[in-house]
């Protein structure tokens, strides 16, 4: 399935992977109303369809994002507070002010990558950026604060250090600054970088999705809980896991030497 490309946000189903486009490139992909609300539908999406199991962030264009557009959000963020952010999903792309996706995110960035992309890629799991990546972390000059996550996850993701450097300072870094402080995993040749999401993306999806889910699940708890209540959800998770069909096919591929065929069961 595919939207129009003159959607502001495109999806399009890739086998189990959901590719998810920003689509506003005359603009720097500057996040409107519509923008928002389209992009947490697109994570809505994700969610509620079993056949998808991974999704890619990515960016029409030079630019991944300049941010918000304030000229057309301010007024709604003033009317409704930050929860804005989320649209109309239940699903909160950010993940600070509605439910979190539970299926992981490769998020690919490129060209400006300002304030929201920077905090969408902190709540993403994996981050691609291309060598020319931009980032800006600038409220603070703009006599506001972020209200995306970055004062949430930087200090914890990144390092006290780090992440005040970009918040209290609002310096513009490149992708090599990004990924020695951690908010980068890998850097790729201008215009690679979504494609090398995708491949990432593909990667995940060929594995047990069960044990993708409780994976990733598990990790959120011992970031947001601590190990004691990880542990606790380990041990609820676990059995169910371990009773799955597709924990069976893993044994079994195993045992006859091939990829594993898994449905998610």
């Amino acid at each position: 399935m595919s939207t129009p490309i003159e959607s502001v946000i495109t999806v399009q189903e890739q086998g189990h992977v959901l590719l998810i486009g920003l689509n506003r490139p005359d603009k720097y992909n500057a996040m409107n109303l519509a923008a928002i609300d389209q992009l947490a539908q697109a994570y809505q999406l994700l969610e509620d369809s079993p056949n998808l199991r991974v999704g890619v962030l990515f960016a029409h264009g030079k630019h991944f994002s300049a941010g918000l557009d304030l000229a057309e959000v301010g007024a709604e963020v003033s009317r409704r507070g930050p929860a804005a952010l989320s649209g109309n999903s239940t699903i909160d792309p950010y993940g600070i002010w509605g439910a979190k996706v539970s299926k992981p995110i490769v998020i690919a960035l490129h060209g400006i990558s300002f304030t929201v992309s920077i905090e969408l890629a902190l709540a993403s799991d994996i981050v691609i950026a291309a060598e020319d990546t931009r980032f800006r972390q600038l409220e603070v000059g703009r006599g506001i604060i972020p209200f995306g996550g970055a004062t949430i996850r930087a200090t914890e993701q990144l390092g006290w250090g780090n992440a005040m450097r970009f918040l209290l300072t609002g310096e513009e870094f490149g992708a090599q600054e990004a990924l020695r402080i951690g908010l980068v995993q890998e850097i790729t040749p201008v215009g690679g970088d979504t494609q090398r999401a995708i491949e990432i993306a593909e990667l995940i999806a060929q594995q047990a999705p069960l044990g993708v889910y409780g994976t990733l699940a598990n990790a959120r708890v011992v970031r947001e809980s601590g190990q004691e209540a990880a542990i606790e959800h380990l041990r609820q998770i676990l059995p169910g896991i371990l009773e799955s069909e597709d924990a069976a096919e893993g044994v079994k591929s195993f045992l006859e030497r091939r990829d594993g065929n898994f449905t998610g069961t």
